[in-house]
């Protein structure tokens, strides 16, 4: 025979209560977990696409600085150079073009990264008008 709720004892509704907000709890944990798990395989997915892709990249800007380098050497040949002399000279001249093209750009970055600041100013702020506003409340 089952009870009325009037006849339940509130220590069994009360554990009853606990009970059920545990367990909900955990379902929600478990959700949580689930989505995260989901979430983290697709950006793992995204970033091994992007790193193929800068691989590639990579080789592309091999091969092109290949081809320039015997595009420069085969105008040399032209001007009288012999070929030998014009690869060796074709790929100094690619290659010291391209070295400065990179430091000027790591110059800039680093230069960048000199000038901006790590702290978190506007976090600062907030935090000591918080405080601010705690003691005045006390």
């Amino acid at each position: 025979m089952a009870k009325s709720p009037d006849s339940v004892p509130l220590s069994e509704l009360i554990g009853g209560l606990v009970a059920d907000v545990t367990g909900l709890l955990r379902k929600e944990i478990d959700l949580a977990k689930t989505e995260v798990s989901e979430k983290f395989t697709q950006a793992l997915n995204g970033i091994e696409v992007v790193i193929f892709g800068l691989v590639l990249a990579v080789g592309a800007v091999g091969v092109l600085l290949s081809a320039l380098v015997a595009g420069v050497a085969a105008l040399l040949v032209t001007q009288g150079f012999t070929e030998t002399s014009a690869g060796a000279l074709a790929s100094l001249i690619v290659g010291v073009v391209i070295a400065l093209i990179a430091w000027a750009m790591v110059s800039r970055g680093l230069t960048t990264l000199r000038r901006s600041s790590m702290k978190l100013d506007r976090t600062a702020t907030s935090l000591r008008r918080d405080v601010d506003v705690v003691k005045e409340k006390i």
